[in-house]
């Protein structure tokens, strides 16, 4: 028997009877449903995402629940691996604090334990540790998750064990540091931990001296490979290549990633006359200044940054926002800050011609995958110009918020709603939230009335979608977005409309939103 329960409208999280995601998991894979974009198996759920529309989530369930899982899944890996820790984590004192233990038996204990990879999620390499001791595992997440945790953390919570493989987001409690690297593009295959993997941790006094930061990034591309490129003046705050994203990887812990507000960025390639997978530039409050060495058609959507174009013979003209325009060598074009919306997008025709990673072009920020941020001086290597096809202005896919209005989104009851007092949902549709400074691509820190748990314990960690309200223990949402993990372990109260998504994209820091449910 499956239990299936709406995730908003493009995602249903599955509850298994048996206990067995991960036999669940590969079974809905193996089924090769259309429109299915992610399955995602978490400790006793399975999510499964779709494309907007090619499923109701009704439907979706009652196909789902009827999935044929084998009767055994396949033997664990058999693979073993030892992690040398060096035990001077933050939480360490906090840990001990609340088993009774002493910090030394804090440690002895975490590493006598024999741990097991039950799955893969949150981030790519992250693996969900199985085999806790029973003391440690009454320990639950932290209050309010951390900005950042620092790659090669080691730490504890909900009776799981896990080492973080990059820097991230999260409100585990850390424990140590390990130098192991969990994921590397360039290793085949590129994730350290598989699921069955035995692990032991081992205590060490200190850790060998790092050679250097490394970066998952992508190297940037040899300019001279390239007829078509611009080269970047100014990047702005943060200007980043996106395309459509990573979809079916969620499995591994890849996040899907791509364009934010991906309506905007569509219509950008279209307007530049590219196809919906070239990849274009995302850029975060304007301030972007870059030349170009060649023809060009190009086009701006998304937050209205005011543009200026400077020729090479000194004259300047304001190219039309919303719509194509052709540049010729030597120009120089300007995006300025937009007085409204947050991320504008700019497409060239041919696209911009990066490597791929993993299948996309996408920069990555929670994970580090794909290219670096643009930063000054750097050449972008554009595709092949190709024929433009007339296309006429249209209507713009959706209006950026204003910046002195409270933003209504629509959004549904969450799989998670009953782990909330019975008026959270009426306090979550009845109160304007503040989109907090702490904002990003991964998602919106929003500030408010509290919306309070009646469930005490912790949620196994479970796969999570895009424009899930995810609560922490301190009450506040946090609205995922495109850089989002693929697992989480706050409850999820409400989901956003997919169709909605694009506008919380585009929300800042300071501006207030509420929430309609349908």
């Amino acid at each position: 028997m499956i239990r299936a329960l709406a995730a908003g409208d493009a995602a249903v999280l599955l509850e298994p009877a048996d206990e067995r995601p991960a036999a669940l998991a590969a079974a809905i894979i193996g089924a090769g449903l259309p429109g299915v974009l992610d399955v995602i198996p978490g400790a006793a759920t399975v999510l499964v995402t779709v494309e907007p529309g090619s499923w109701e989530p009704a439907q979706l369930g009652r196909r789902l629940a009827g999935i044929a899982v084998p009767a055994r899944t396949p033997a664990a890996a058999a693979a073993g691996l030892e992690v040398p820790v060096c035990y001077d984590g933050p939480d360490l004192a906090d840990v001990a604090a609340l088993t009774g233990l002493a910090p030394q038996e804090v440690i002895a204990r975490h590493q006598a334990a024999d741990y097991q990879v039950g799955w893969l999620g949150f981030a790519p390499g992250f693996g969900y540790l199985t085999g806790l001791d029973p003391v440690l595992g009454r320990v639950p997440r932290l209050d309010t998750p951390r900005l950042a945790v620092p790659a090669g953390s080691v730490a504890i919570a909900g009776g799981l064990a896990a080492i973080y493989p990059s820097t991230s987001p999260g409100g585990w409690r850390l424990l140590g540091r390990t130098d192991v690297r969990l994921w590397d593009p360039e290793r085949r295959p590129p994730a350290l931990l598989a699921p069955g993997m035995r692990v032991r941790f081992r205590a060490v006094p200190e850790l060998p001296p790092r050679s250097g930061p490394r970066s998952d990034a992508t190297p940037d591309p040899d300019p001279a490979s390239s007829e078509r490129s611009v080269v970047v003046l100014r990047p702005g705050p943060l200007t980043t290549v996106q395309d459509e994203g990573r979809p079916r990887l969620g499995h591994l812990g890849v996040p899907r990633s791509g364009a934010a507000d991906a309506a905007s960025f569509r219509r950008a390639n279209a307007l530049a006359g590219n196809d919906s997978a070239s990849g274009c530039l995302e850029v975060t409050l304007g301030r972007l200044a870059m030349r170009f060495d060649c023809d060009a058609v190009v086009a701006v959507t998304g937050a209205p940054a005011p543009l200026r174009l400077s020729t090479p013979d000194g004259r300047q003209r304001v190219p039309p926002a919303d719509a194509a325009f052709a540049v010729t060598p030597g120009s120089v074009l300007r995006l300025e800050s937009p007085p409204a919306g947050l991320r504008s997008y700019l497409a060239v025709d041919g696209g911009f011609d990066v490597p791929e990673v993993l299948g996309s072009r996408s920069a990555d920020l929670l994970s580090g995958l794909g290219p670096a941020p643009l930063r000054p001086g750097q050449r972008l290597p554009l595709g092949p110009q190709h024929p433009f096809p007339p296309l006429s202005p249209g209507r713009r896919v959706h209006s950026v918020p204003e910046t002195d209005e409270v933003t209504e989104l629509s959004a549904m009851p969450g799989p998670r709603q009953d782990w909330f007092e019975p008026d959270a949902l009426r306090t979550l549709a009845g109160s304007a939230y503040l989109v907090t400074a702490a904002s990003n691509r991964t998602g919106l820190r929003l500030s408010g009335p509290p919306l309070n748990r009646t469930a005490t314990t912790e949620l196994p960690s479970e796969g999570v979608a895009t424009g899930s309200l995810q609560i922490s223990h301190d009450g506040q949402p946090i609205l995922l977005l495109a850089d989002h993990p693929v697992t989480g372990g706050y409850p999820v109260i409400a989901v956003v409309a997919a169709a909605d998504i694009d506008r919380a994209a585009q929300l800042r820091p300071g501006q207030r939103v509420a929430f309609r449910l349908c």
